[in-house]
């Protein structure tokens, strides 16, 4: 990119006392227009967030603008005073980076002296994108993991199936007691009685909606809930 480049500001704060004195804004901001002028960018727009955390991108309105512009063709990329203003997330860092500024838009950010115009500023968000990759699969090692072990144990992982639910109480080995809910047990019976009889599992959906018969989540009856009872029914039938 050349000289002149578009830029998108985007400032937060953290929270609503900040937000509320203006005071970290318009320092980010004061910031944001100083570089903007000496590296010869034009700051197009400047969006914020104020009192809301980095936690998640989803939940700050400004930063989906921001990202918004570029996707329109506003701007060329986002400037920022410190990385962690754009998130404090290396895996929301990640995304952004290989849906925005992977080869897309530029990523500016004063305090960290990133640019990514520039090979060193590129070479610095390679960097952390490789952080946040190395840290996704190290999160879905540990947690592919720890399954394997609550499996091995005999844990119940995941959700529990219709005639079957978690009391409070828990056994020797600190776990969840899972016990039978005949309500339920009773609804499993009836699925399988118009299942023998011939019944589709579309017709035996619509027959337990009409009955009022409650689903495991209190949601719609489907085909492929009903078709997963009568399955799971015949597999517990041949290990029986």
């Amino acid at each position: 990119m050349t000289m002149g480049t578009r830029v998108i500001g985007y400032v937060r704060v953290s929270t609503e006392g900040q937000a509320d004195e203006g005071i970290s804004l318009a320092a980010q901001r004061a910031k944001l227009d100083a570089y903007a002028l000496a590296m010869d960018l034009d700051l197009v727009a400047v969006h914020q967030d104020a009192g809301l955390s980095a936690s998640t991108v989803s939940g700050r309105p400004g930063l989906l603008q921001a990202l918004a512009d570029l996707d329109e063709g506003r701007a060329d990329g986002i400037l920022v005073v410190k990385l962690d203003r754009l998130t404090r997330s290396v895996r929301d860092l990640g995304d952004l980076v290989e849906r925005y500024f992977a080869s897309r838009f530029s990523l500016l950010s004063v305090s960290d002296s990133i640019d990514t115009r520039t090979a060193a500023g590129r070479l610095v968000l390679n960097v952390l994108t490789s952080v946040a990759q190395w840290e996704r699969e190290a999160t879905g090692e540990r947690t592919r993991d720890v399954m394997a072990h609550l499996r091995s144990s005999g844990v119940a992982v995941g959700g529990i199936a219709l005639g079957q639910r978690r009391t409070g109480e828990t056994d020797a080995d600190g776990r969840l007691v899972v016990v039978e809910d005949l309500a339920e047990m009773d609804t499993v019976s009836r699925v399988l009685d118009l299942r023998r009889e011939g019944v589709s599992f579309r017709e035996i959906a619509a027959s337990l909606s009409a009955e009022g018969r409650p689903s495991k989540r209190g949601g719609r009856w489907a085909p492929a809930t009903v078709r997963k009872i009568v399955m799971r029914a015949a597999q517990a039938q041949a290990t029986a």
